[in-house]
This record gives structure tokens, C-alpha cells and sequence, in this order.
């Protein structure tokens, strides 16, 4: 396959799983820019190891995959970063203003998933997107019994906290 081609491939293969930047960037990013830094940050790493792309699975799991390690890494990075940055004033101002928008539910929903960790939040993802357990597990490196415990955990606490909030 000549370089153009390798290249037309994998455009038209992002295109296609564009969906999974958006999510995947909105997820661990608060703002635009951040968001659009995540996203480029991740196609980036995509084309870097796009050699490395077994074309016999499904090229969304890989994509996945990768996007989420570059995701947790870049989120690691920003939190130390902004921890240092701002004060938490300016920190809690700015996600009230973003969240803002969004239905009252989709709005404890984000604010519900800012919370949890890296590993949590992937899940979370997969899950709402409508991969299976085996596809989440190959898509984080775990067991589809571990996916289902985590799952689980999180859809309990999540109803924890959302009873919370019917009740203030």
C-alpha cells in the first residue's frame, strides 16, 4: 500500500469513528480548547501507530484504546497543571458554567462522571456508548468479569448520588 493510500485510510477510518473523539475529549476536557487539544493530541498518537493496526478487528475498539490512554494521560497532566494554575474559586466557576447548558439530568450525569477516576470514566464511556463488556475489556485490558464489578460499583454509586439530589 503506497503512503497516499495508508493516508486516505486512515482519514476516512477517523472520519468515520469521529464520535469517539468528541466523546472521549468531553469526557476528561471542561473546555473547548482543552478539548480541542485532547482531540488533536489523540489523532496524532492514532496516525503514530496506525502501522500497528490490525485491520482483522474492529478499528473502533483499537481507536478506543488508544484514545482513552492518551485521554488519562493528558487529563493527569492538565489536573497537576491546574491544580497549580488556578485557584479552586475560578476552578469551580468554570465548571458550573459549563455544565450549565445541558438538561438538569445530563447535567448530574457530567457532573456525577468529573468526579470519578481515569479508569471509571473510560468505563463509563464505553458503557454509555453501547460496547459490550468483552468489547470494554479489550478495549481497557481487562477481564469481562472486572468490567461487570466495576460497572456495578459505579451504576450503585451513581444512584446513590443522584438519590442525594432528589432529595436537596
Amino acid at each position: 500500500m503506497t503512503s497516499q493510500e495508508t493516508q486516505d485510510q486512515f482519514q476516512s477510518l477517523v472520519e468515520e469513528h469521529k464520535k469517539i473523539l468528541y466523546k472521549v475529549s468531553r469526557l476528561y476536557c471542561k473546555n473547548r480548547d482543552d478539548r480541542d487539544d485532547l482531540a488533536q493530541e489523540i489523532v496524532v498518537q492514532l496516525w503514530r501507530s496506525f502501522e500497528q493496526y490490525d485491520s482483522r478487528r474492529r478499528f473502533s475498539t483499537w481507536m478506543y484504546r488508544i484514545a482513552l490512554n492518551v485521554a488519562i494521560s493528558f487529563y493527569r497532566r492538565e489536573s497537576t497543571r491546574n491544580r497549580h494554575i488556578l485557584a479552586a474559586g475560578e476552578f469551580l466557576l468554570e465548571v458550573a458554567d459549563e455544565t450549565s447548558g445541558p438538561a438538569d439530568e445530563l447535567a448530574l450525569l457530567y457532573l456525577f462522571i468529573e468526579e470519578l477516576d481515569g479508569l471509571s470514566k473510560a468505563l463509563l464511556l464505553l458503557y454509555l456508548d453501547g460496547n459490550s463488556y468483552q468489547e470494554i475489556g479489550e478495549v481497557l485490558g481487562i477481564g469481562e468479569s472486572n468490567v461487570a464489578t466495576k460497572l456495578n460499583r459505579l451504576k450503585t454509586k451513581m444512584k446513590q448520588e443522584f438519590a442525594k439530589g432528589d432529595r436537596q
